[in-house]
């Protein structure tokens, strides 16, 4: 899978069905995890302070384009980025494919188990042939060593084809790059929001998403968790990518 190069991290490139036939390929030929993650400006402004964030983010096979202003980065240093794809898009799509050709096992680690119980329901109704190994709410904040053996032992005994992480980043990249030889899992994705909208606990227009605009709505629905975020940050990783150009 082609990358190139944003603020030292290797960003994927590619169309997203293209991003769906590596991923849903990967499983059928090989013993390995193929690990998969997303940035957005925000997360790759963190990982320049966060060296374990930054390895994590690099050590990904498969980091998704999660942001309007990856996008815009990559125009700006000439590179082949040309759509934003997000966690929920790549598990969207990921789903219908393997719904349509079964054989796929999920498990979904992360997130309260209300939202889980309704990701259950879901599958039921709109992945009938995608089959469920299995669910997990882990406490919150850091895993004790004993707690985090007890979660792999779950996970590797439920045999998943896909392990889908949403504990938020960078908690669920860097449990992923700690923990990747331990799971026995063809395919491992840290997509964050994408189990509050399969669930159907959070929207977000279509419309928008496609236009460029999720962060408008995303801070128009959290200002006071984000607005720093947007307001702030966006500025400074303009700054930088811009001094990466020259």
């Amino acid at each position: 899978m082609l990358k190139e190069n944003i603020l030292g991290i290797k960003v994927s490139i590619g169309r997203i069905d293209q991003l769906v036939e590596k991923t849903a390929g990967f499983a059928e030929t090989n013993s390995a995890s193929l690990t998969i993650a997303c940035a957005n400006a925000h997360s790759l402004l963190v990982a320049q302070k966060d060296r374990g964030f930054f390895e994590a983010l690099n050590d990904s096979d498969i980091l998704l384009p999660d942001g309007i202003g990856v996008v815009y980065a990559s125009r700006i240093l000439g590179g082949r980025i040309r759509k934003k794809i997000g966690g929920p898009d790549l598990f969207r799509e990921l789903s219908r494919y393997v719904n349509d050709n079964g054989g796929c096992r999920y498990f979904f680690l992360g997130s309260t188990e209300e939202v889980l119980e309704k990701i259950r329901k879901n599958m039921e109704v709109k992945l009938p042939n995608v089959e469920l190994a299995g669910t997990c709410s882990p406490p919150f904040g850091d895993f004790s060593e004993q707690e985090n053996q007890r979660i792999i032992e779950m996970i590797n005994e439920s045999a998943p084809t896909v392990l889908w992480v949403g504990m938020t980043a960078p908690k669920q990249e860097k449990w992923i790059y700690r923990n990747r030889s331990r799971l026995k899992v063809p395919i491992i994705g840290a997509v964050g929001a994408a189990f509050d909208y399969f669930a159907g606990t959070k929207k977000r227009p279509q419309w928008m998403i496609d236009r460029g605009l999720g962060w408008v709505y995303r801070l128009t629905s959290e200002p006071k968790r984000l607005w720093r975020r947007y307001l702030l940050s966006a500025p400074i990783f303009i700054y930088l990518v811009l001094k990466q150009k020259l």
